[in-house]
């Protein structure tokens, strides 16, 4: 949702440098009920390659993806992004929590989506992969049908509700926070630390590129 404009290939290397503490948001008990863990939200930026075209929020990596979502609601997205740019990707970290499989959906991807009109059947929809790691190296992908809506398993076209700034609803409840949730029980995986997002190569004008605003945990477990 921001003017395109000719961008060479980039590739940032954000280990360690792009990383906060872990106390970003809130805290909320993990999914077990046994610990506290000390972030539901992303807390590093692991790797950034942006892709040719916009550049919206680049410069101000790594904060603008951590902690939680600046929604606006169904009919307006946010302007608190990083937009991956056409083919970008970006690797998120959630140490020292865990995301791991609970009930129904497990943690949630947060875009600037919203409906033309306040037509929940016409999203402007900017499409992304989200693949998921447990040791950063081997990352399983759900599989994104991105050639019509519903958009079944990618990222970017639901709105986002959760905002601290402006309300209370929390940001770990897929059912109140808006956004793109996610299972890892349809991956056959038990537990994750890094989700990487990838914006659709594939697809330009309205269906992209991808602005990314936050990652929480709904399904979270911690040291």
């Amino acid at each position: 949702m921001v003017s395109l404009r000719g961008r060479s290939l980039v590739a940032l290397l954000l280990l360690g440098s792009l990383s906060s503490a872990c106390s970003a948001g809130t805290a909320p008990s993990a999914s077990d009920g046994e610990h506290t863990c000390p972030s539901r939200f992303a807390t590093t930026v692991e790797s950034f390659v942006a892709g040719p075209g916009p550049s919206f929020g680049q410069d101000n990596l790594p904060d603008v993806v951590l902690g939680p979502p600046k929604g606006a609601g169904a009919v307006n997205g946010s302007l608190d992004v990083v937009t991956l740019g056409n083919g970008g990707s970006i690797t998120l970290g959630v140490a020292k929590s865990w995301i791991v499989d609970g009930p129904g959906p497990d943690f949630i991807v947060f875009e600037n989506a919203f409906y033309v009109n306040g037509d929940a059947s016409q999203p402007y929809a900017e499409l992304a992969s989200v693949e998921v790691s447990d040791d950063g190296q081997h990352f399983e992908a759900f599989p994104c049908t991105a050639t019509e809506p519903p958009y079944d398993g990618c990222a970017g076209f639901h709105p986002v509700y959760a905002n601290p700034d402006k309300n209370a609803i929390d940001a770990t409840d897929p059912a109140l926070a808006g956004g793109d949730a996610f299972d890892l029980a349809d991956l056959g995986v038990t537990r994750a630390s890094f989700v990487r997002i990838t914006d659709r190569v594939d697809l330009t004008g309205a269906n992209g590129t991808f602005d990314l605003d936050a990652l929480s945990i709904v399904n979270a477990d911690c040291p």
